[in-house]
């Protein structure tokens, strides 16, 4: 074996080698599997859903069915068939390639006793993929999955979480070029094959040079005008390509608040590429000395700052406010009837701002917490506090 093929090994053997602890997600599958008929485990492609399946339950056993397997799709030509048979637990992996298996899986769910529950995994969301919503409402819990969070990976690796995102072979790669190249090729095959073989017929080219417009784009506020004349392309049509890289995980789309003011409020969504690896790599960084002289440093760390906070809060809504006049808060949690506002600071020592004032009075939050990069927590008011982001690592906010 040439030496560049042994170099190609390198991250994978390291990764092997390399455990992350991800018990409070298995805890949290397990809990959903004791009380649901149905459970949907839904992230994005290479996030670890495989991974987590496994743990539950072998990839040998009868009850494993691996959509990109040929043999599996084999064994489900006749679903109802090959399924009503089972007894315990059954996986059906990358589901989103047979959504025609939902009405199926309806009427194994609604048997009594029921002999089997069924841990579904998808790359796509429930509205790109209507029919399971349809299907099974009331029947299935769902669990969005990411890449690792920061509480995963640990406050020591911060920073190359920031810098390399969540995706497991990413993240674990032994070096910087390796987790470029990973991220790399896996923006060529999403595009390439995943999506083809999901029935999203868009040119790949198109479809990353829209990607690549969403990375500059990150942190503000959306505009189809210009992403559509830069591709020639209509309105419409940008904003199909939008949602189709928000329903495969990719972006996400933070609403804007609406409260009943007198002022005038935004109204459109700001857009965020979801994991930061993935926004490095379309940006052009390779290293952390690009990431601190990038124009898009600030934007990036406030992404990162955003995903962590919606991982570790798991908020019943999330949404942004903002004011044509300039007042603003990145985020306004809402969970358990109570609102709450975060600002996301990537500096030394933040202050209190008339933007967090004006949040604070004009949409009666409770409070307001204020995330930064430093190591000591402090307050700004009775209901304002600066917090540090590697707090969340140890479990939330508070």
């Amino acid at each position: 074996m040439d030496h560049e093929k042994k170099k190609c090994l390198i991250p994978f053997s390291w990764y092997r080698s390399t455990v992350i602890d991800r018990k409070k997600l298995l805890f949290l599958i397990k809990e959903c599997l004791r009380r649901s008929r149905v459970v949907a485990l839904l992230g994005p492609r290479q996030c670890g859903k495989t991974t987590m399946a496994r743990e539950l339950l072998s990839p040998e056993s009868a009850n494993y069915f691996d959509l990109e397997d040929p043999s599996s799709m084999v064994r489900l030509e006749q679903p109802m068939t090959a399924l009503q048979d089972l007894k315990g637990l059954v996986v059906i992996d990358e589901v989103q390639r047979r959504p025609d298996l939902f009405p199926v899986l309806r009427v194994l769910a609604d048997r009594k006793p029921l002999p089997a529950r069924f841990l579904i995994l998808g790359s796509a969301s429930p509205d790109l993929l209507r029919q399971s919503s349809e299907s099974l409402a009331g029947r299935l819990e769902l669990i969005c999955m990411s890449g690792f969070s920061l509480a995963e990976v640990g406050v020591k690796n911060q920073p190359r979480h920031w810098r390399r995102g969540g995706f497991p072979e990413s993240f674990l790669a032994e070096q910087e070029e390796d987790s470029f190249v990973w991220r790399k090729n896996f923006i060529q095959t999403f595009l390439e094959r995943d999506l083809p073989q999901w029935g999203i017929s868009i040119p790949s080219l198109s479809l990353f040079r829209f990607w690549t417009i969403l990375a500059h784009y990150h942190g503000q506020i959306w505009n189809a005008a210009d992403p559509a004349s830069a591709l020639g392309v209509s309105q419409p049509t940008v904003r199909r390509y939008l949602d189709i890289l928000s329903g495969v995980y990719m972006v996400r789309q933070l609403p804007p608040w609406h409260a009943n003011l007198k002022k005038r409020q935004v109204k459109a969504p700001k857009i965020y590429l979801r994991d930061s690896g993935l926004l490095h790599q379309l940006l052009g960084i390779r290293s952390e000395k690009d990431l601190l002289t990038s124009p898009k440093f600030g934007a990036s760390w406030e992404g990162y700052a955003i995903e962590e906070v919606l991982r570790t809060t798991a908020p019943d809504e999330a949404y942004f406010w903002a004011t044509h006049n300039g007042a603003e808060i990145d985020l306004v949690l809402v969970k358990d009837g109570r609102m709450s506002g975060v600002e996301c600071k990537n500096m030394d020592a933040p202050r209190l701002t008339p933007s967090m004032q004006i949040a604070m009075e004009d949409l009666q939050l409770d409070r307001i917490t204020v995330l930064y990069p430093g190591k000591k927590r402090y307050a700004l008011s009775d209901k304002i506090d600066v917090v540090p982001l590697l707090s969340l690592a140890d479990g939330g906010l508070g």
